[in-house]
């Protein structure tokens, strides 16, 4: 040290004071850097602070808004689920929306009102929903509908679907081992001489009574297996949307912007046949109208029913187009540049179009065949909606006539049709084979052990109808108007009190929970058809005691073989799969009637091997519409 000390001397100093110097700089450098990062850190860490802050507000604001609207959803739950309407607040609401669904509905934009929606206006019950929590739970189906092709998440099915499902798949095989084994042993006391003639009536009567208890169960389950595949208010919204895409094409057709050179089709109203018979007359000459792009003329002036015309019971067809004009009219077919057609009844028609019924726009055809049971039925339906929108007086009639009758739900609808068709057209059916359907229905009702008060809307053109079946069958709450049916006889039918009849049947009719009646009748057919626009899909809401359902003067009725047929009798169709049957009648014995397109041979066939062939025709597509 001493040596370091004597070689440096002062020159140590210098150096020691320049190291602390240095190191002391160093340090602060040092002390910035830090001081500068940990800043910059603070900074960073604030900035990341702020901005979780503000999305951790956001979150909770949505939250709250969230619950707000839960709390709103539950609320709005709680009072559709409330104790039921007292009898005096339920009569006010059933007439409001008795007034909702006869009112025409007015459009807000420039397309100018609407046809009368009863769809859209008619009570959610009637429209197919079955109480007000299906409706609600239906709405959660369409926003789940969204995730998956169920209605569910990840498109899974429902465990109320899947175990439905299985359940009517293992009763289709108990039903047929019951019947297997019941008739078996029927077969073996014959046979062996041991039953005696009674005993044999009895046997058959049990087997036919659980076997009654069988079918009614499949029906319930496969109602069941409906309501929770989670496609109900698809259902709903499609319909819909098809109808309302016809009301405005129709509307438009009906609504030229030149109606002095608009292209015209002229329909005259008095066809020599009934009041059924001629709406269908009319909806023939529309359909005509909607191929050909024609704004019908319906000539009415004179109309047997109602001196005054139909403008005067019914909303006029055109808002702004009522007469043909001057132009020279020509009988169908005419040429390309007739401007104004008039159009022979049905049964005179030639040339014969191929969209006539039971044809369905080419256009609807897929979103029909996926959504109704019977597209044709809901074509007709369509402009039946468009047609039969009541004027003023019209509709207050009929509101005044529910509320008289005390018309409720649940109800089946009833037409029994005895005077000028019966013996010639059709066969007299009495009133316990149309009572053996209406039981049938309020069993399968009851399924489950459920109660529900038994009511009838009978409808005939003879008054002792109406009194024979009150008092036969007293444990029913029969509704019907013996004098309505005293004027529907052939000698007052053509009267105003009787049209306000029949339009009050039809209207009734149509709006029932089922319908029993012989589809011989053209008000039968007339109900079943306006039955579909209340409905995503009536088309089984029926039961016909003679015909299947058909348009008269359509063309063939074609269904298709999809399960071969080998002969039993000489009675029987051979049946190719792939075959076209044209169908004459369903004999509602397992078996129908018709012709084989391929042999040209007439015959029965069992009428599970045979599919409905929806025939289809190119229709305008009304672009803009």
């Amino acid at each position: 040290m001493l040596l370091v000390r004597q070689l440096f001397g002062a020159s140590a100093n210098s150096w020691a004071r320049a190291l602390i110097i240095f190191v002391l700089a160093w340090v602060a450098l040092v002390y910035v850097f830090v001081v500068k990062l940990t800043n910059t850190q603070g900074q960073q860490a604030a900035g990341e602070s702020e901005l979780n802050a503000r999305r951790i507000s956001q979150a909770l604001q949505l939250l709250e808004h969230t619950r707000q609207r839960n709390e709103e959803l539950k609320q709005l739950i709680d009072e559709l689920m409330s104790d039921q309407l007292d009898k005096q607040s339920a009569l006010k609401l059933v007439q409001r929306l008795e007034n909702d669904a006869l009112n025409p509905k007015m459009a807000a934009d420039a397309v100018g009102p609407e046809p009368e929606a009863m769809f859209e206006s008619a009570p959610a019950d009637l429209r197919g929903w079955n109480n007000v929590a299906e409706a609600v739970a239906a709405g959660n189906d369409l926003m789940e509908a969204e995730h998956g092709e169920f209605g569910g998440i990840g498109g899974e099915p429902s465990l109320e679907y899947e175990f439905t499902r299985r359940r009517i798949q293992t009763n289709i095989g108990e039903i047929w081992n019951f019947f297997s084994s019941e008739l078996g042993k029927v077969r073996k006391a014959v046979a062996g001489g041991h039953a005696n003639a009674a005993d044999l009536e009895e046997s058959i009567n049990q087997v036919l009574l659980q076997g009654a208890e069988h079918k009614r169960s499949l029906l319930s389950d496969m109602e069941r297996m409906r309501q929770s595949d989670g496609y109900e208010a698809w259902r709903h919204k499609e319909a819909r949307d098809l109808s309302d895409l016809v009301q405005r094409r129709l509307h438009h057709l009906q609504n030229p912007s030149d109606c002095q050179n608009a292209r015209k089709l002229v329909c005259k109203l008095n066809k020599g046949c009934g009041y059924g018979c001629q709406l269908h007359h009319v909806v023939y000459c529309f359909i005509v109208a909607y191929a050909t792009e024609r704004t019908l003329i319906l000539k009415s002036r004179g109309w047997r029913y109602h001196k005054g015309g139909w403008e005067e019971v019914f909303q006029p067809v055109s808002n702004s187009c009522h007469d043909a004009g001057t132009a020279n009219t020509y009988n169908w077919p005419g040429k390309p540049n007739t401007q104004v057609l008039v159009l022979p009844i049905i049964d005179s028609l030639m040339p014969r179009p191929p969209y006539l019924p039971l044809a369905v726009p080419e256009d609807l055809a897929p979103r029909l065949k996926r959504l109704h049971g019977d597209p044709i039925v809901w074509w007709v339906g369509q402009f039946l909606k468009y047609l039969l929108r009541p004027q003023a007086p019209t509709r207050d009639f009929l509101v005044a006539g529910m509320r008289n009758l005390g018309w409720e739900r649940p109800i089946v609808g009833v037409h029994v049709r005895r005077t000028d068709k019966v013996g010639t057209e059709a066969a007299c059916h009495s009133v316990e084979e149309y009572m053996t359907h209406v039981e049938d229905y309020y069993r399968t009702l009851e399924v489950n052990g459920s109660s529900v008060v038994r009511r009838i809307f009978l409808a005939s053109d003879d008054a002792q109808v109406i009194e024979e079946a009150r008092r036969k069958y007293p444990q029913y709450h029969i509704i019907g108007d013996p004098e309505v049916a005293r004027m529907a006889s052939v000698s007052t039918r053509y009267t105003d009190t009787a049209l306000n009849g029949i339009i009050l049947d039809i209207h009734l009719l149509s709006m029932s929970d089922h319908l029993v009646c012989t589809f011989s009748s053209q008000v039968c057919r007339v109900a079943y058809e306006i039955m579909q626009t209340l409905y995503p899909d009536a088309a089984y809401r029926f039961k016909s005691l003679d015909d299947i359902y058909y348009y008269g003067g359509q063309n063939a009725h074609n269904r298709r073989v999809v399960i071969a047929h080998k002969p039993r009798t000489h009675e029987d169709l051979q049946l190719r799969v792939g075959d076209l049957v044209s169908v004459a009648g369903n004999h509602w014995d397992g078996n129908s009637k018709g012709k084989n397109t391929r042999t040209n041979q007439g015959g029965l066939f069992p009428s599970f091997k045979v599919e409905e062939k929806v025939d289809t025709a190119k229709l305008p597509l009304y672009a803009g519409v």
